[in-house]
């Protein structure tokens, strides 16, 4: 079996869809895709496909290999999110190939269903406790909300109170049963964090999610050894070398996002180097079908996993949800808040490719909002 070409698709409402196509007619899937930079990702693997035109698609981890390091320039977003897309198409070849899903080529399912969060918006502590309510309501027995608007590097009393304030909301909402994630996009520094997290520990999250950004990764110390609310990062970091001294920090969850950190055959070796420091796996995917296949065929083969994020009917799905693009939607659609054992050979789901041919038509240029303070400086988003 030979590849024969690599297409990519530019679908709303921020993704890019990649097809591989091989000569005895079975293709592949992936999503490569940086949010904000589709275009550069799609130039990406467009370069990628010099190499991989006329290879054997089955050897996925020599092409990971050479996908990653055949170059002089190494790593990085848009790389790494390019092989990520690759390395997704590639294992979905290889399970239809064999007719099995990807879960069992990596070692088989070491549980019988998985366990997903749903995100909730809302601003006031009202509202973000009724969209709560409602998530319990539909099933899921954890919900994950932003913390807070930008904030300054320290900020007035009142920013503290409201970010305590409206987690409370939730709390109260869901009960003790159920969990809340709170995640602040690294918009509180250190000194912030050192301040609110304390602050949070009565309401007991799951995890706290990029208090601080990941290039102050070297500060999650001070800031594990200054709370017992467990922490978690990892959105924005792109190899096991990326997570290697930050797992040593006492971090409690990891999140790489399947693709962002190198596809399948990444994130399942920095699961496994996760586990050798007792920290658990919320793989992140505010993503398309495609990566939410992915990461769910992980999550069924990883042993430390803890939660796995999806997006479906996310605040950001404007122009095309996650089901839009799948022939069948029963795959990734949840019961009692989790994912079923996917079966269908590869990925475990069917494309719609017709569907995804018509939405590449009008394409997008989705771009994240840029955020500034009152003073007219730059803020975090």
């Amino acid at each position: 079996m030979r590849i024969t070409a690599l297409e990519t698709f530019l679908v709303a409402p921020r993704w890019l869809f990649l097809r591989i196509a091989t000569d005895e007619g079975i293709t592949g899937w992936g999503e490569p895709v940086v949010e904000g930079r589709a275009e550069t990702v799609r130039a990406a693997v467009a370069e990628l496909a010099d190499y991989l035109v006329g290879a054997d698609p089955l050897r996925i981890e020599h092409h990971w290999q050479v996908l990653t390091k055949g170059g002089f320039y190494r790593g990085g977003p848009v790389l790494s999110s390019a092989v990520a897309g690759i390395d997704q198409a590639l294992w979905d070849i290889k399970g239809k190939t064999h007719g099995v899903p990807v879960h069992q080529l990596l070692g088989g399912p070491v549980r019988d269903r998985l366990r997903m969060y749903a995100w909730i918006g809302g601003d006031s502590p009202a509202h973000v406790a009724e969209l709560a309510r409602e998530q319990v309501e539909a099933g899921f027995t954890a919900v994950k909300m932003n913390g807070s608007a930008q904030l300054r590097p320290i900020d007035a009393p009142a920013r503290t109170r409201e970010i305590v304030d409206r987690v409370a909301a939730v709390r109260e909402a869901i009960g003790e049963e159920n969990d809340v994630a709170v995640d602040f996009h690294g918009r509180l520094s250190t000194a912030m964090s050192r301040r609110v997290l304390p602050l949070l520990e009565p309401l007991h999250p799951l995890f706290v999610e990029e208090p601080v950004l990941p290039e102050h990764a070297r500060d999650l110390r001070r800031l594990v050894d200054s709370t017992t609310v467990p922490l978690a990062c990892g959105e924005r970091l792109y190899s096991r070398w990326d997570f290697r001294d930050v797992l040593t920090t006492g971090i409690a969850v990891a999140q790489p996002d399947v693709s962002h950190a190198g596809g399948i055959s990444e994130v399942r070796r920095i699961a496994a180097l996760a586990e050798t420091h007792d920290v658990a796996m919320a793989p992140h995917c505010p993503l398309g079908p495609i990566a939410l296949a992915a990461s769910i065929q992980l999550g069924f083969a990883v042993p430390n996993f803890l939660i796995q994020e999806q997006s479906v009917g996310i605040h950001y799905n404007r122009g095309g949800e996650v089901l839009d693009y799948l022939v069948d939607t029963a795959p990734l659609r949840f019961t009692d808040g989790h994912a079923a054992l996917l079966t269908a050979p590869g990925l475990g789901i069917e494309i719609d490719e017709a569907a995804v041919r018509h939405a590449a038509e009008r394409g997008h240029r989705w771009r994240n909002p840029v955020w500034y303070h009152e003073d007219g400086g730059f803020a975090e988003w």
